[in-house]
């Protein structure tokens, strides 16, 4: 098990399974609200799901609508459990705020490195925490 700490962009617990992407995120035409798809044809996650999983992302790229196709998937069902980026901008603060999951940023290492696709990862950004709680979905992985 490794921890993860650092600052909490939206409050609130949640635990699921990890969807790791290398590559920002574009939410006008680079996703799918109503199925919570990525389906940005050049996307590494192309055709994958991020509905009910923890969603951890470089950031937002595109237009200002990134949050709100964020906020539709929240509508709609198809949110991601929690959120966990690395680059803070107006777009990915503002999405995580509209969608109302748990999002921490700025960890003490990059989640990127640490966390893979299929880890069990638990968001605790109540109180300021910014905690995050990884365990590896094959006991191999290395931390």
């Amino acid at each position: 098990m490794v921890e993860l700490h650092g600052r909490t962009v939206v409050p609130g617990t949640a635990e699921g399974e990890a969807l790791v992407s290398q590559a920002t995120i574009s939410g006008w035409g680079g996703i799918d609200p109503a199925r919570g798809v990525i389906i940005e044809r050049r996307h590494p996650l192309y055709g994958q799901s991020f509905a009910g999983k923890v969603l951890v992302f470089p950031g937002a790229k595109g237009s200002s609508g990134w949050a709100g196709f964020f906020q539709s998937t929240r509508l709609l069902g198809t949110a991601p459990l929690a959120m966990i980026y690395v680059t803070t901008t107006t777009k990915a603060a503002l999405g995580a705020v509209v969608t109302r999951v748990p999002a921490v940023t700025a960890l003490d290492r990059d989640p990127l490195t640490v966390i893979r696709t299929g880890d069990r990862v638990r968001v605790d950004a109540g109180d300021g925490r910014g905690l995050v709680t990884v365990r590896p979905a094959h006991p191999a992985h290395p931390q």
